[in-house]
């Protein structure tokens, strides 16, 4: 904690090679601050540190370092040193260590132990992956059924200095069976000739030697417990579990699921320490599965491609749509993922959690919808951005948002039971790949109710009979044509050759729209529903020619005055 402040006066006498200083500095630290400290150093330096700490301290502190660090400084320091620090690690420490190193490292450190070191380090490498076997230590205080309490601490005295936590005392039977584990407290509140039977209740919780590590997690966090004991199939006991492997474990795994949540592998090492191709294949596997599930977006959008030539301001809420689906969907993928790591979902509640998403869904989508639509609806100049349909295209939108929102829920929560019913990690089940699911499938639900709501309407199938022209060419031929002001335009040609027919379309132009009131000089903006007003023109090409001229009613935001409008031809 406050090494980083020493750093540098600690720097400075090992520059000075002041030993005797730094052996009295070092003697009183705690191993995590020494251990702190000796990581932000250089491996050079890192080496001096140890050698001037006392034998126990250096092989603790050891243990605080992380793995990287304690390769670097393996590699650096010599034979001896390593001999040393090797043969001091705890069996569990010792473990955690060798399987992160390469095969010949593994080979080469075995080597450097002592006969009786080396039997426990196979030993427990001998045990599967994962597993508690790779978790556990040897050392441990065991005592007899018979034995009396002061039998108990004497033997705790004598052979308590290179255990791993004398906290709990446990009791076998004389085949090396667990019988019990005993608080070292009832021991020593009981009278000295109290036997070991009359304390005892045989109420106990113990790990199997091939218990996976979340297993060990659960019962630790169950129970409530700093150290558990370790049988093998015949229930001897074998070794103890404590509780700061147990963290490291949880933490490990903690990182691993959040890597996966992020949408690539686990990473094997610290984001610093792990290579950069590494780093990318990790990452890249993942990123291009994603990337070919978007591209199935693209094939939605070009399925729906005649919708949004008809209607193009559809697509200005594509992604709004799109990214609703994906996080709400996300949101419930972290949700279920997190409370099957913790236990407070199981896989019989999936139709539980299925329902709580079907209601949560609902209103989460109606709260969406309910924004949407204030904004469409009260926006400024909205008829002019969403056109005169602008009602249905807001009811369009709204409901949209409810039904995207509600997959995203459902299938971002089902999601991960589905995959834990075949077996696999529901973590892997991250959140941008149900964000790509709803991605697409939030086009199809978007799409399909714009189609019943705006069918008659915008997106209505033109007329085979009718040839449209929507061309700037040949819009403003027609104005020419027409004679238009300067506050009129053009929008539309229709050519009806079956009837000798032209149908014209004219709308206000933006520079009739940004009139100023005469009185006030205040913005003047649509208000009321336009009227359509139709003239007709014979002979014009030999066609009849029909006129229709949207005329909006303008009115001045400030004082209210109703401005009328000029006539659309020229005189």
């Amino acid at each position: 904690m406050f090494a980083p402040l020493l750093e540098p006066e600690i720097r400075n006498m090992i520059k000075e090679r002041d030993f005797a200083g730094l052996k009295q500095c070092f003697s009183d630290w705690p191993p995590a601050d020494l251990a702190e400290l000796i990581a932000d150093l250089p491996v050079e330096e890192q080496v001096v540190v140890f050698r001037m700490l006392p034998h126990e301290l250096a092989g603790t502190t050891f243990e605080y370092l992380t793995h990287n660090t304690q390769h670097a400084l393996l590699h650096a320091m010599g034979r001896e040193d390593v001999v040393k620090l090797i043969n001091d690690m705890s069996p569990d420490d010792r473990t955690s260590l060798l399987e992160e190193l390469p095969g010949s490292a593994v080979k080469q450190l075995l080597q450097l132990l002592s006969p009786e070191q080396l039997s426990v380090a196979q030993s427990l490498l001998a045990y599967p992956e994962k597993s508690v076997g790779r978790l556990m230590t040897p050392d441990f205080i065991a005592v007899h059924d018979d034995w009396t309490v002061k039998e108990v601490l004497d033997h705790v005295r004598e052979h308590g200095h290179d255990r791993e936590t004398l906290n709990v005392v446990y009791v076998t039977d004389p085949q090396g069976k667990l019988i019990d584990d005993v608080r070292i407290r009832e021991f020593l509140l009981q009278p000295l000739d109290r036997r070991v039977a009359d304390i005892r209740d045989s109420n106990f919780i113990a790990l199997k030697v091939r218990d996976s590590e979340a297993e060990a997690i659960n019962l630790f966090k169950r129970y409530d417990r700093t150290v558990l004991p370790v049988v093998d199939s015949d229930g001897r006991l074998i070794g103890i579990v404590t509780v700061d492997d147990i963290l490291d474990v949880a933490e490990k795994e903690t990182t691993e699921d959040i890597q996966k949540m992020g949408g690539m592998e686990a990473l094997d090492a610290p984001y610093l320490s792990i290579g950069l191709f590494s780093m990318i294949k990790k990452r890249a596997g993942w990123l291009s599965l994603l990337f070919l599930g978007e591209m199935l977006t693209a094939t939605a959008m070009g399925y729906f491609q005649d919708e949004i030539e008809r209607a193009v301001v559809l697509a200005l809420f594509v992604p709004l749509i799109i990214s609703s689906g994906g996080n709400s969907g996300s949101q419930a993928t972290s949700l279920i993922i997190r409370s099957f790591a913790v236990r407070d979902v199981l896989q019989k509640d999936w139709w539980r959690v299925f329902r709580r998403e079907l209601m949560a869904g609902l209103a989460l989508g109606g709260v969406l919808a309910v924004i949407a639509s204030i904004r469409i609806l009260i926006w400024p100049h909205h008829a002019q951005l969403y056109g005169p349909h602008y009602g249905l295209v807001a009811a369009t939108v709204a409901f949209s948002l409810v039904g995207v929102v509600l997959f995203g829920s459902l299938s971002g929560s089902m999601l991960p039971f589905v995959l834990r019913k075949a077996g696999f990690d529901p973590a892997v089940c991250s959140a941008p790949f149900v964000a790509t699911l709803v991605d697409v499938t939030g086009l199809v639900i978007y799409f399909t109710i714009a189609s019943g709501i705006l069918g008659s309407t915008l997106l209505a199938h033109p007329n085979p009979d009718v040839i449209k022209f929507g061309q700037e060419r040949t819009t403003k031929a027609a104005a020419r044509l027409l004679r238009l002001n300067d506050d009129w335009e053009v929008k539309e040609v229709d050519l009806i050759p079956k009837s000798n027919r032209i149908n014209i379309s004219i709308d206000p132009s933006e520079h009739l729209l940004s009139r100023k009131c005469p009185d006030c000089g205040g913005h003047l903006s649509e208000h009321g529903t336009a009227q359509i007003n139709r003239s007709s023109y014979l002979n014009w090409f030999d066609y009849q020619t029909e006129i229709d001229t949207r005329t909006p009613q303008l009115q001045c935001d400030v004082c209210g005055k109703a401005l009328a409008l000029p006539l659309p031809m020229k005189p």
